[in-house]
């Protein structure tokens, strides 16, 4: 590799890190205004429950949650006993199966997972105005690129769904 290319690999991962970390404090800030009382881990449980019902129609198990936010199941179940001490989750045993218990939101889980997807799509909606139509559609591109490349290359055996629209 010539230094050109080392110098944009570096000035690539240093971006990327910086907006990983100023997000993160931007999201848990914005968590935090909004959602006093629920970590930002409580909100992926639930933005995960939302979505793991949506799709199949019957209640997420834990392992499912686990498999799609890359974390242990007891992580998992330590974050879904807060949640269920909260009123926002409740557990249904599988009456085919006593041994599985599926997750779902309970009414004002499913208020609360509403509320904060909409505060994450306004903070989106807030940059995309910020970039303008051209430069937001070309991050989304290259995103979306880059997403494929680290898919493709899978070095943690891990696979990323794309849960997303096609682009």
């Amino acid at each position: 590799m010539d230094s050109d290319t080392n110098a944009t690999a570096r000035k690539l991962a240093q971006s990327l890190m910086r907006f990983n970390k100023t997000f993160m404090q931007f999201h848990r800030s914005e968590l935090h205004q909004n959602f006093t009382g629920c970590k930002p881990s409580e909100v992926g449980v639930l933005f995960a429950i939302r979505h793991g019902v949506q799709g199949n129609g019957r209640p997420i198990k834990v392992s499912e949650i686990s498999k799609h936010m890359h974390v242990t199941s007891p992580t998992i179940t330590q974050l879904l006993n807060s949640l269920e001490a909260n009123g926002l989750v409740e557990r249904h045993t599988d009456p085919t199966d006593r041994r599985a218990v599926g997750i779902a939101l309970t009414e004002h889980g499913e208020q609360l997972a509403q509320k904060a997807e909409s505060v994450l799509f306004e903070t989106f909606q807030n940059l995309s105005e910020y970039l303008g139509d051209q430069q937001s559609n070309q991050l989304a591109d290259l995103l979306i690129k880059a997403f494929q490349y680290f898919n493709e290359r899978d070095t943690n055996g891990y696979f990323f769904p794309w849960k997303g629209e096609e682009a």
